[in-house]
C-alpha cells in the first residue's frame, strides 16, 4: 500500500470515528455559510496555476452538499466571489468568472439542488447574469438543500440594496418619509436582503486560516456561531466538515447575550 493510500484510510477511518461520535441528539446547524477561501494558496504550495486552483475549489463543492445531506443541512451559503474580487486583473478575473459559471451550472444540472443567486447581478457580466438566472429558473421546483450562490457579493452591498429596495418600494406606494420612519424596524430591512424569507446561518465555516469575516452576511450572522479552519478551500475534508459541526454542537448558544 502507497503512502497517498494509507493516508486516505487513516483519514477515512477517522472521519467515521469523529461522525460516531457526533452528537445527532443535540442541535445541529439548518444554514451553513462557507467561505470557501484559500484557493490561490493552495495552488501555490501544489506548484500549480491560480486557475488550476480554483478549479478544484469549485469541484469540492458537490463533495460538501454531500455532507449536507448526511447532515440533515438545509440551506447552504456559498461565497464563490466577492465585490472586491471584481476589480482583479482581467487576466484572472475572467477565467475564474467562467469557472463560477460551469460550477452553477454543475449545480444545476445535479438535479438535488435549489439554486438561488445572492449578489448584485448588475455588477456581473451578462454571461455569468445569465447563468445564474436559468440555475435559479431550473431548479426552483427542486425539494432539496437551498444553495445560495453568493457571487459578485458584498455584506455591506447588500444592506445598502436593501435600503434603496425599501425606499423604492415605499417611494411606489406613497409612503411619506415620516410614515417610513415610524415602521422601518430590523424585520422590515430583512425583508428587504437578497437571503429574505431564509433562516439567518446557525454556523459560517471559513478555510484557509483566516479568522475574519470580510464582509460576509453582516447583517444574517449577527448570531451565528463561527468556525474557522486552517486547511485551503481546496484540501477542506468530511472530517474538517464534521469537526465543525462537533464544534457547533458542543457550543451552548446565546445569540449575543
Amino acid at each position: 500500500m502507497d503512502s497517498v493510500n494509507l493516508r486516505d484510510l487513516v483519514y477515512g477511518l477517522y472521519a467515521r470515528r469523529v461522525e460516531r461520535r457526533l452528537d445527532h441528539t443535540q442541535v445541529l446547524p439548518k444554514h451553513i455559510g462557507v467561505v470557501l477561501d484559500g484557493n490561490r494558496r493552495w495552488a501555490k504550495a501544489s506548484g500549480g496555476t491560480t486557475e488550476q486552483g480554483h478549479k478544484a475549489g469549485a469541484s469540492k463543492i458537490q463533495e460538501l452538499l454531500g455532507w449536507c445531506v448526511e447532515t440533515d443541512v438545509e440551506v447552504v451559503t456559498l461565497w464563490l466571489l466577492s465585490t472586491d474580487n471584481l476589480d482583479r486583473p482581467d487576466e484572472e478575473l475572467i477565467p475564474l468568472l467562467g469557472i463560477i459559471e460551469n460550477a452553477v451550472r454543475d449545480l444545476a444540472a445535479d438535479g438535488r439542488w435549489r439554486v438561488h443567486h445572492v449578489g448584485t447581478l448588475d455588477l456581473l457580466p451578462s454571461r455569468t447574469q445569465t447563468v445564474l438566472k436559468e440555475a435559479e429558473q431550473a431548479t426552483d421546483g427542486n425539494a432539496g438543500i437551498l444553495v445560495n450562490v453568493a457571487v459578485g457579493y458584498g455584506g455591506r452591498q447588500e444592506i445598502a440594496d436593501a435600503v434603496r429596495s425599501l425606499l423604492l418600494d415605499h417611494a411606489h406606494k406613497g409612503t411619506s418619509f415620516e410614515d417610513l420612519a415610524e415602521i422601518v424596524d430590523t424585520d422590515l430591512i430583512a425583508s428587504h436582503l437578497y437571503t429574505r424569507g431564509q433562516p439567518d446561518p446557525d454556523l459560517v465555516i471559513r478555510t484557509s486560516g483566516e479568522q475574519r469575516l470580510s464582509g460576509f452576511m453582516l447583517w444574517q450572522s449577527a448570531h451565528s456561531e463561527y468556525y474557522f479552519c486552517e486547511v485551503f478551500w481546496p484540501a477542506f475534508r468530511k472530517v474538517d466538515f464534521l469537526r465543525a459541526l462537533r464544534d457547533y454542537a458542543a457550543r451552548h448558544r446565546r445569540y449575543g447575550a
